[in-house]
């Protein structure tokens, strides 16, 4: 009987040892679904937000699929986003077929789109991470994405010089508006919707983090949204006399010429004192690179001087 079993033993015991590599090198990681495990490094991973396509870009992938891949060059614009990439429909809505004829091995999305994680799960491995949630410090958790990120892509190293490098550039720029004199004054970040409203970025947003770490004070003390921001009417801004007023692009076709004959903003003290400035479009609900292009861009209008003309 014993002699019998044993060359069934030893084939099981040959099939298990023969498994081994492949559960010791594999890995897991947390997410806000559950749990996500991996016995390689992805090599072709689909991003369903901006955010986590720049944290992408960032780390040296390029993904082969993006949600709103076109609005990703106005809006984000940096780092760019090459040519070849797929786009698989919107980012409230992707396209399942499109994401899974890619063939991803990775698929990176929020908990907006909870409701598809077992969908998605379903395709290719899904990594669940919210940068904007209510009462977290979206900086920090678009750090730890990017961190985690390079752990599950062989790019740790790559992801610690990038918040580095961030650093580096935030001390710059600080030292350039203190010797320049300018950070004395609040500053006040405003995209317009219309001619007679604007989203002001409060201090629960990202864009805090830019001038937390440039020494800024923000005019619009305010709490804003979980997403950081506040819709207010021209008039709002009115109380806020020693400010700076900063306009980030891009605005509406002939806002100019319609702010011109605006008594709402012609009336503002920072108009008043051409203390108004413009800056390209820096996207407000992405990852960690926005900080750092806030900075380089708000340092450099800031010390060539405002104006009340907004293009």
């Amino acid at each position: 009987m014993f002699t019998s079993r044993v060359p069934g033993f030893r084939f099981c015991f040959i099939l298990l040892v023969g498994l081994l590599p492949v559960f010791a090198g594999a890995e897991t990681w947390q997410h806000e679904q559950g749990t996500l495990s991996l016995d390689k490094t992805p090599q072709r991973v689909i991003a369903l937000n901006w955010a986590a396509t720049e944290a992408l870009l960032l780390l040296g992938v390029t993904p082969v699929g993006v949600a709103d891949r076109d609005g990703y060059s106005v809006w984000v614009k940096e780092p760019e986003l090459p040519e070849g990439v797929a786009n698989i429909g919107t980012r409230v809505a992707p396209s399942l077929e499109a994401i899974a004829e890619l063939k991803p091995d990775l698929i990176v999305t929020s908990s907006e789109m909870a409701p598809a994680a077992n969908l998605l799960e379903r395709i290719a491995p899904t990594y669940v991470v919210s940068v904007y949630k209510k009462g977290s410090n979206p900086y920090e958790k678009a750090s730890d994405m990017l961190t985690t990120l390079g752990d599950m892509l062989d790019r740790e190293e790559r992801a610690a010089a990038v918040l580095n490098d961030i650093n580096r550039t935030l001390q710059t720029q600080r030292r350039r508006l203190e010797n320049a004199n300018l950070t004395e004054r609040p500053v006040a970040l405003v995209n317009f919707l219309d001619d007679r409203h604007v989203r002001v970025y409060a201090p629960n947003g990202l864009y805090q983090s830019a001038l937390d770490a440039l020494g800024l004070e923000n005019a619009w003390s305010q709490p804003g949204n979980y997403w950081g921001f506040s819709v207010a009417g021209l008039e709002a801004l009115a109380p806020y006399q020693d400010t700076r007023i900063v306009v980030i692009a891009p605005t509406l076709p002939g806002l100019s010429d319609t702010l011109a004959d605006s008594p709402f903003w012609t009336y503002l003290p920072p108009v008043q004192r051409d203390q108004v400035y413009q800056i390209d479009p820096v996207w407000p609900f992405g990852g960690v690179f926005p900080v750092k292009r806030l900075a380089t861009l708000l340092a450099d209008s800031l010390i060539a001087g405002g104006s009340d003309n907004v293009r």
